[in-house]
């Protein structure tokens, strides 16, 4: 098992290149075959008919959890799947084990219906600190890195959040009111206010991917499922954004954050959003 940090630094200084294959891989092997293919038995509901699963997210995570697994001896996989299955497992962020935090479909609601806005999040983390991060939206051709302290970048280009421009709403992706508790109601109706314009989210990681290019302004999201977060938000605070919970903390992977948290194109941004947030919530 990797002992340090700078073991870790070293580990993905040799083999960032080989978690890009695999999730490329994994996209060309198991997603993309089945991108407007899916038959109706390929389709499962979860928790209910807006939380799906098809089999597109079932064999990518188990292609992924193989091939990440080998790279790095010791390290453990977190995937939303098999959490779904066990949700024990999920406790794996805790430890002190390397944990590979993955979502093989970030979007399956838009990959059922045919729509490109979707991604595969992968996020390697250890101590609940996140320490390097992929997303891949295959269906665009779009790869985004992050590595701690050492930047973001899309297709090889650097990322700069930057600042909102002052004359214009604040834009804002915010989960969808129908999937919240009525306290996290009221604060996210808190948004909807002069000078910001909310609108619903899609894929989590493409919208940390918009934060972390300066095309969308911030994020407002109500859930904590560190699948859906932990590759984003590295990618947005490398871009030089920020990201914060209602008791201004930053958000945390392994759990307990106040919901519902943003993450935005700078600090000033963060907490204009979680102020506004905070004030509806009572």
């Amino acid at each position: 098992m990797i002992e340090e940090t700078e073991t870790i630094d070293e580990f993905l200084a040799r083999h960032a290149s080989d978690v890009e294959e695999a999730l490329r891989k994994a996209a060309a092997t198991e997603i993309m075959p089945r991108f407007r293919q899916l038959a109706a038995h390929e389709i499962d509901q979860k928790s209910g008919p807006h939380d799906l699963v098809t089999d597109a997210d079932r064999n990518a995570e188990r292609y992924l959890t193989e091939v990440l697994g080998a790279l790095l001896p010791g390290s453990v996989v977190v995937g939303e799947e098999a959490v779904h299955a066990d949700p024990v497992t999920y406790e794996a962020i805790r430890g002190d084990a390397p944990v590979w935090i993955v979502d093989p479909v970030d979007g399956t609601r838009q990959f059922v219906q045919g729509d490109e806005g979707f991604c595969t999040l992968v996020a390697l983390a250890r101590r609940g600190v996140v320490l390097a991060s992929w997303t891949y939206a295959p269906a665009r051709d779009q790869l985004a890195t992050a590595v701690r302290g050492a930047g973001a970048f899309l297709d090889g280009q650097r990322l700069s959040a930057g600042a909102p421009d002052p004359r214009r709403d604040l834009t804002v992706a915010t989960s969808h009111p129908d999937y919240t508790t009525d306290e996290q109601k009221r604060a996210l109706l808190a948004l909807r206010t002069d000078g910001v314009a909310p609108r619903p989210c899609g894929s989590a990681g493409l919208e940390y991917l918009a934060v972390a290019r300066g095309a969308l302004d911030a994020t407002a999201f109500s859930w904590e499922a560190a699948w859906d977060h932990a590759a984003g938000l590295l990618l947005v605070e490398e871009a030089g954004g920020a990201h914060l919970t209602l008791t201004g903390e930053p958000f945390t992977v392994t759990g307990g954050n106040t919901l519902p948290f943003t993450a935005a194109r700078d600090r000033a941004t963060a907490h204009r959003v979680a102020d506004l947030l905070a004030g509806g919530r009572g």
